[in-house]
């Protein structure tokens, strides 16, 4: 029933391709049901059980169609895919999450969704993020669930200290030498992960790259200024000592779960955790405000999330079929659904209910997405971090100097994007 993008893989991949093409099988009789694969590569414990629900309401729904429901780790997804639409056995859907979208659209993975069934509802979503779906002029996913990065920050703390929410990152470091001097923890903790770094360098007007100049910008004056800035909420009063353990990431949000820590930049991926955490057992405690604002006066975060792409390589029927789940999957209704369950962002205005915006957390990230920058579309963008996050926590702890880091991390760029000027 499937033609595959190309007619071999590597023979190294053949044990994982033959996996991939038992999971795609449709085993469509001639007078059947369409049976189309889903790949959903949302947490098996936390979120899938309610993409799983959803799917037995479009079956339902819709006699004619079956839907092979697969969980997908995340962390596997992508090199999974590419090995399967290489070969054969690829799912029709795919949970991809949003920096995938040009890779994979560069190959010829995923279907053009304008004017489909599945881009029906096209101006109900985010302008921001189509935009990030999209290549070369062309939609290659719908928009499911959004996320961006934030200030949390919890209320009571700041209210004992007596400070405001800060603007900028020169308030921010005022505001934790407060917090520490009136209520004896820390007034913020900062990350040394690439991607946590987006906002500095947003604020100061500039970007790892320049996708439309074709221009590496990391060790540009801007950059410098951004990391510098950075680098400065590492050391003083009320601020936490960079942690470069390999456990860093837990421990930071231990820490402000449970009241150690009174600021962190976070994402709502996290909503359902930051309830589990002492310092937030009264949800209405946790505060979420857009990132503070570098010298241009403006504040930015990346922009993240997921999409649901169909496979190019599917024939007409499947394809059909699964332009009709995706529209079911990001329709209103089910978005509500995923927000209410799974306390993440929709990425449509009209699933924002009041019964959704309840959620404290839910309605303080949605103030933020206005704040929110979508990525380039560039395949490689996304590997961009990786030479970050080994070079930001030498960085950090004072092993490497911001100029030789810097350095290093340019010179790996040149690497990814060879075609690419300094």
């Amino acid at each position: 029933m499937r033609r595959g993008i190309a007619a071999t893989a590597l023979v190294a991949s053949l044990a994982l391709t033959a996996t991939a093409c038992n999971e795609g099988d449709s085993g469509d009789s001639a007078d059947g049901p369409v049976t189309i694969t889903y790949w959903d590569t949302s947490n098996a414990t936390n979120e899938a059980p309610t993409y799983k629900a959803l799917v037995e309401e479009f079956e339902a729904a819709n006699k004619g169609i079956k839907v092979n429901y697969v969980n997908v780790p995340f962390d596997q997804a992508q090199n999974k895919f590419d090995t399967a639409a290489g070969a054969t056995g690829a799912p029709d859907v795919l949970r991809a999450e949003v920096g995938w979208t040009p890779a994979f659209a560069k190959k010829g993975y995923f279907l053009p969704l304008d004017g489909t069934e599945a881009l029906a509802d096209q101006d109900k979503f985010q302008s921001s993020l189509i935009e990030q779906a999209q290549y070369e002029g062309k939609t290659y996913g719908v928009p499911l669930v959004t996320d961006t990065l934030a200030l949390v920050y919890n209320k009571e703390l700041f209210k004992k200290a007596g400070v405001e929410v800060p603007k900028t990152w020169g308030d921010l470091k005022k505001a934790a030498a407060t917090i520490k001097d009136k209520t004896g923890v820390d007034g913020y903790l900062g990350s040394t992960a690439g991607y946590y770094g987006q906002p500095f360098l947003y604020g100061e007007g500039t970007d790892t790259v320049d996708a439309d100049a074709k221009k590496i910008t990391i060790d540009s004056a801007e950059a410098k200024k951004a990391y510098q800035t950075w680098l400065g909420l590492f050391d003083g009063k009320g601020l936490a000592k960079a942690d470069t353990t390999a456990d860093a990431y837990a421990h930071k949000q231990d820490a402000f779960v449970n009241g150690k820590v009174a600021a962190i930049i976070e994402g709502p991926w996290e909503i359902t955790n930051f309830y589990k955490g002492s310092a937030f057992k009264d949800k209405n405690n946790l505060g979420i405000a857009t990132v503070p604002a570098g010298s241009t006066g403006k504040a930015g975060a990346p922009t993240g999330g997921h999409n649901l792409s169909v496979y190019a390589g599917s024939d007409e029927a499947h394809q059909k079929a699964a332009l009709k789940f995706v529209n079911f999957m990001t329709s209103a209704k089910s978005q509500e659904t995923v927000a209410l369950k799974n306390s993440t962002l929709p990425t449509r205005e009209d699933a924002y209910t009041t019964e959704v915006k309840a959620d404290p957390g839910i309605a303080g990230y949605q103030t933020v997405l206005a704040a929110a920058q979508p990525r380039p579309a560039l395949p490689e963008y996304s590997s961009l971090w990786t030479p970050l996050d080994d070079e930001l926590p030498k960085i950090a702890s004072g092993k490497e100097s911001l100029d030789k880091g810097l350095s290093n991390v340019e010179t790996a760029f040149t690497k990814l994007v060879p075609d690419f000027s300094k």
